[in-house]
């Protein structure tokens, strides 16, 4: 999401003549969006305050600009190290703030055509904020409640992309799930993208496993653009302390999920997102996400030790369990991770499968993703950037497969 607001904000500084630049010395202005899901992405943050303030030695004029995920109650003490903090909806006041003009355009932040940073694959928010209140994340405080785009305009805006060439399509929310407009929920926005003319891939995130639906699992199945890929988060796999987490779910409602998706959609590739040390979490507890990583047996995880966050319900209780036992949780769920992902990627020997090619190193190997969000690797002296190919897998590994280019299209 943060990508897409930041493509949002450079549509808005290109309309008033600023240009991009790698280097911060340079710059005239910066602009940073902020996360706050985690606390160490908001000490990086902080951390930025003695590189604009020996910028600002040398060029007077310089600014800066945060928005992003903020919470209210830290806006104060960012405006002392920022010109300004601005809320992600007010974007489209940034030229009055700098003085170069009025406010002109959208009074809906998610209305401003981006500027796109990729050629080839687009994120296309369908709706901001969250009603969720996990106890460990603040976007609900920092995001507000729930808001969706009406599907008039996110068709629109879809409809540009794919004749323009886009092959890959990213809708984006805090939890789509949630998404509604009027009579058109989720599900009915799959379909509506799906009967885009075009060739490109449908992908989505985030999902949340309270509300992922029979009727969601039936879009992804039946819409052939849609990818079989899913990033579904359990957070744990312990009921009593999701119960502290308040995800409301249990860890059979879950696997009751997973188990539908991989009938109706076989070849399905799945991750999960993982909170190891959460506050109060014993090792019996966490023996139980370890259980769970063996059963659902997922292709990727994203495996976080938890750290306090304030302004969460879980910033009250004690952080009780230390850095040395959260990273040893976190190498054992890696370790269970490592040997069901290689056993996926074996199973894909031999097969020939398709790939949107998205970079390339200094060997002339070029990496992408495959529809179930796998790398795949392919050595050729051919530009395949932002195209897709077909490989033949001849190597698995733990994170990656390698192939050979075939002629198929």
């Amino acid at each position: 999401m943060n990508i897409s607001d930041s493509e949002r904000i450079a549509s808005v500084l290109k309309s008033i003549k600023y240009k991009k630049t790698s280097d911060m010395a340079e710059a005239n202005l910066v602009v940073v969006t902020m996360c706050s899901v985690r606390q160490s992405a908001v000490d990086r943050v902080h951390g930025l305050a003695p590189k604009f303030k020996a910028i600002k030695k040398t060029k007077p004029n310089f600014k800066t600009i945060l928005t992003g995920c903020i919470l209210k109650k830290d806006r104060k003490i960012f405006l002392k190290s920022f010109d300004y903090v601005v809320d992600i909806k007010d974007i489209n006041k940034i030229p009055e703030i700098l003085n170069a003009c009025k406010t002109k355009g959208t009074d809906n932040y998610l209305n401003i055509a981006p500027e796109h940073s990729s050629r080839f694959s687009a994120n296309v928010p369908i709706m901001t904020g969250c009603n969720n209140f996990c106890a460990y994340c603040v976007v609900p405080y920092a995001r507000d409640r729930e808001i969706s785009r009406s599907a008039k305009d996110i068709i629109l805006e879809i409809k540009k992309l794919a004749k323009r060439g886009y092959k890959e399509i990213w809708l984006l929310g805090q939890n789509v799930n949630s998404y509604k407009d009027k009579d058109t929920n989720f599900p009915k926005l799959l379909k509506m993208v799906n009967n885009i003319p075009g060739n490109f891939w449908i992908r989505f995130t985030s999902s949340h496993p309270k509300d992922f639906s029979e009727e969601l699992i039936d879009a992804m199945a039946s819409c052939k653009k849609v990818t079989p890929y899913l990033n579904l988060p359990i957070q744990s796999g312990d009921d009593k302390v999701l119960r502290l987490m308040n995800r409301h779910y249990t860890v059979k409602d879950y696997k009751n999920k997973i188990k539908k998706l991989r009938e109706k959609i076989p070849n399905i590739g799945l991750s999960t997102d993982i909170i190891v040390g959460f506050p109060g979490e014993t090792k019996k507890q966490f023996k139980n996400t370890v259980k769970l990583f063996k059963d659902i047996k997922y292709d990727m995880a994203y495996i976080n030790k938890y750290s306090t966050r304030a302004g969460t319900m879980a910033s009250k209780l004690k952080d009780n369990i230390s850095k040395e036992e959260k990273k040893n949780r976190e190498n054992i769920l890696t370790q269970a991770l490592k040997q069901t992902a290689l056993e996926h990627n074996k199973k894909l020997l031999g097969s020939k499968t398709t790939v949107l090619i998205d970079s390339k190193n200094k060997n002339n190997v070029w990496s992408g993703k495959n529809e179930q969000y796998k790398t795949v690797q392919v050595e050729t002296n051919k530009n395949l950037l932002g195209k897709f190919i077909k490989v033949k897998i001849t190597d698995a590994m733990v994170w990656a497969l390698k192939g050979n280019l075939t002629n198929e299209k």
